[in-house]
């Protein structure tokens, strides 16, 4: 049977484990469509202003 040190391993093994799941749940549907928006966002506008700037002259 386990001992009480080899139960709070498992414990902590366990919340380290679902710690990081939501936080790889929380960067996929959140942060990287987040950045990936601002860059083709930024992106754009460099593109724009670049053709702004040539027809100028």
């Amino acid at each position: 049977m386990f001992e009480f040190q080899q139960y709070l391993g498992f414990l902590a093994f366990l919340t380290i484990l679902t710690i990081g799941f939501w936080l790889m749940i929380f960067l996929i549907t959140a942060i990287i469509p987040y950045w990936v928006y601002g860059g083709v966002k930024e992106f754009l506008q460099e593109k724009k202003a670049k053709r702004e700037a040539e027809q100028a002259g």
